[in-house]
């Protein structure tokens, strides 16, 4: 049965289940999480990691059903050859999932500019060049969905981590640009945002911090303390969510994880709006 599905027309193979992941970042956090929840439903992984060793365990679980791949995806021939593969090993790819990323912990002033290089390397060189990797496969086949974990952050931002919020910035306006582009070849695009959730994101593996500098030492640690105090959410009640995403047959381009977010956001834009509206005649007199 299986192999009839795989042997089916585009068009049928995209629509059938069990669907076909390419995941980047598995070995924690929302891409762990999310690779043995798709496994347990019956779908088929290709999960990738920096390390093969923290991925292992999934072939011994899952076996055939996962494959296991290394990959940096700041490594561009890396990134190209290991969607290729995952392709040719499972013969199609219905979701492109982009998760790898990190954050760069200082203030604007604190960090260097090779640190802001590396962030962006990884949180969103990296992500475009798997995707530019997947798409001509993603075009042949007929279709595909390619799915990028973003942020809350992607809206609004926060002192401290000001860097890490502007690649998720980056990040979402590139998808959005993304999703105009391929629905002609009824590629779906979806940007998930979740906000704060108890995942190994906070850990020294996906943190990296700027040399400190003494005048933000006290703000530092207030804004720290109010990072300890938020709410977090529980990663594993999330699949459930993100597969109705995946399953609808018209995906939404933006969708927020918790119930943080929303209100957050919602708040964010209205003073923004009220300002723009409070300058408007200002602004309507440089128009010339």
């Amino acid at each position: 049965m299986i192999q009839q599905t795989e042997n089916a027309s585009a068009s049928t193979a995209l629509t059938a289940s069990p669907k076909v992941w390419f995941i980047t970042g598995a070995s924690r956090g929302f891409g762990r999480v999310w690779a043995e929840a798709a496994l347990r439903r019956g779908d088929k992984v290709a999960a990738t990691a920096r390390k093969l060793e923290s991925i292992a365990d999934l072939k011994e679980k899952y076996g055939d059903r996962v494959l296991t791949l290394e990959l940096n995806v700041t490594n561009a021939a890396q990134a190209k050859a290991a969607v290729e593969q995952a392709h040719a090993h499972f013969g199609r790819l219905d979701v492109v999932l982009n998760n790898a990323g990190y954050s760069l912990v200082g203030t604007i002033e604190e960090a260097s500019p090779d640190e802001i290089r590396a962030l962006y390397e990884t949180n969103v060189i990296g992500p475009v060049t798997v995707i530019q990797a997947a798409l001509p496969l993603l075009r042949r086949q007929g279709g595909g969905h390619i799915v990028g974990t973003s942020s809350n952050l992607g809206h609004v931002t926060l002192p401290v981590i000001g860097y890490y919020a502007s690649s998720k910035w980056a990040f979402e306006a590139i998808h959005e640009s993304l999703a105009e582009e391929v629905k002609m070849f009824g590629i779906k695009v979806t940007i998930v945002e979740p906000g704060a959730y108890a995942t190994e994101f906070g850990t020294p593996d996906s943190l990296q911090f700027s040399q400190g500098m003494d005048i933000y030492a006290d703000f530092k640690q207030d804004f720290f303390g109010h990072l300890q105090n938020l709410e977090r959410g529980d990663p594993n009640a999330t699949p459930d969510a993100l597969f109705q995403v995946i399953d609808a047959p018209e995906p939404p381009l933006r969708f927020f994880l918790g119930n943080q977010c929303l209100p957050w956001v919602r708040k964010a834009y209205a003073e923004r709006l009220a300002t723009w509206e409070a300058w408007e005649e200002v602004s309507n007199s440089a128009q010339g």
